[in-house]
């Protein structure tokens, strides 16, 4: 759900550009202000005058980890419609409202969170216009038949168009196979869209579109007492339900090959198991580890490895993606079918080498000055800011997160990465997925070559 001022948009668009260079790069993490409003939201508070602008997002422990596992598509429908009307006013009336004020709303949903964004003009016209629309939209929607009808249409083809392609395939079959009856499992199917009515969105939506179930992040040119009265409006009006439930940690996964045929001359691999949460003691060794080992892009282990010195893939990647229970670590690349299980090889040889050996002293530094000397950049304007805030706040880590995050990178040696990955990253665990490169008819020796 994306909705922008079809008339101020281009002023806002304006102020935003002209944010990246005012913020400049970001020499320490923003003072952060936290209370719970008298609603029961969690709220999280950033004071930036640089421009008459204001960013607010209010997430909800409401995403598809939340939804029956017959009615996968839920949580993101219930999202999206959230615009379609409310008690006073249908789609068309809201699109022009938003116009109006100039402002920009619009959300998104993920395995944890649904999440709900407003930027808006500092000014107190526009401003209280832009979160009266948005407590609208939160507390009220209405869920309109017909356009619940057109959206689960608009989903169904672009999900029929995707389940074509190796690489939705291979991610669907990774993600069901790291988390097999758990939550974070779940895949939408058409069958899963067909089953979703009007009366599952408004129900979902009462039960997790609550104030004990909301974080709500505000940066920009507001004070501390007008924070709150936003806060305060934007979830007073919402469902009375209780705060969620912690979600529970997924099964050890077993090592397993799993093959999807698929006509393409690239397969689509994927390796991996549960990783990390969001909060967990190993996220830096983890995170410092994983630049060397296929986050650092061309100076990644993996990419001289399976790129540079073989010509197995043109690009191949890792990463931890943690979340409110263990998220997936993952490794991925594209190669030519005929030499998918060579490519293997190699990737599983350099992740046991690194398991095993850990990052030398000159990848380690350069990890280190690398993710130390681009933090900056994460948090040089009022929207990267808002996300790390919103990030905080859901997921309820410390105040001084980006405060330390320099320091808790400089801080890593070599042998936190060598205990983390070994306790971490299992070869009896790692779970294979395939798909694709059945139409790739090349012999290995012209495949070789190809690659060359």
């Amino acid at each position: 759900m994306t909705k922008t001022s079809r008339l101020f948009t281009p002023f806002l668009a304006s102020l935003v550009l002209l944010a990246q260079f005012v913020a400049g790069p970001a020499l320490a993490g923003p003072k952060i202000e936290q209370w719970t409003a008298p609603t029961g939201a969690r709220v999280l508070y950033v004071e930036s005058r640089a421009l008459p602008l204001v960013d607010i997002q209010v997430d909800f422990a409401a995403g598809s980890a939340y939804e029956p596992a017959d009615k996968a598509g839920l949580a993101s429908l219930t999202q999206n419609l959230l615009d379609a009307g409310t008690a006073t006013l249908d789609e068309q009336q809201i699109a022009e409202r938003i116009a109006d004020i100039g402002a920009q709303i619009g959300g998104s949903t993920d395995s944890d969170r649904a999440s709900l964004s407003i930027r808006s003009l500092s000014s107190a016209t526009e401003r209280d216009a832009a979160v009266e629309l948005g407590a609208s939209l939160l507390a009220q929607p209405t869920f309109p038949e017909e356009i619940l009808e057109r959206e689960r249409k608009r989903a169904l083809a672009g999900l029929r168009e995707a389940l074509t392609k190796p690489a939705t395939l291979a991610a669907r079959r990774f993600n069901e196979a790291l988390y097999a009856g758990h939550p974070y499992g779940g895949s939408v199917t058409p069958e899963s869209l067909e089953a979703i009515t009007r009366d599952d969105l408004v129900d979902f939506h009462s039960r997790h579109f609550g104030a004990r179930r909301a974080s709500v992040a505000i940066v920009g040119d507001v004070d501390r007492a007008t924070a709150e009265r936003i806060a305060i409006r934007l979830t007073e009006q919402l469902p009375p339900v209780a705060a969620a439930a912690p979600l529970p940690a997924p099964a050890p996964t077993q090592a397993a090959v799993l093959r999807i045929a698929n006509p393409s001359a690239q397969a689509h691999i994927l390796v991996g198991q549960p990783g990390l949460a969001r909060e967990d003691a190993d996220y830096f060794p983890l995170l410092v580890g994983n630049y060397v080992l296929g986050g650092g892009g061309f100076v990644s282990r993996l990419t001289k490895e399976v790129r540079e010195k073989r010509g197995f893939a043109y690009s191949v990647y890792s990463f931890f993606s943690p979340q409110q229970v263990a998220g997936p670590f993952q490794i991925g690349l594209q190669t030519r079918g005929s030499q998918t299980d060579e490519a293997l090889a190699v990737v599983r040889d350099t992740l046991a080498g690194f398991i095993a050996e850990g990052p030398s002293a000159e990848e380690l530094q350069a990890a280190k000055d690398n993710l130390i000397n681009g933090f900056g950049l994460r948090l040089d304007s009022n929207a990267k800011i808002l996300g790390y805030v919103a990030m905080i706040g859901f997921y309820r880590l410390p105040l001084d997160w980006l405060d330390t995050y320099p320091q808790q990178v400089a801080a890593v040696d070599a042998e936190q990465i060598r205990d983390a990955f070994a306790r971490r990253i299992h070869a009896d665990r790692l779970v294979t997925v395939i798909a694709g490169g059945d139409g790739d008819t090349a012999a290995p020796a012209e495949a070789a070559e190809a690659a060359r």
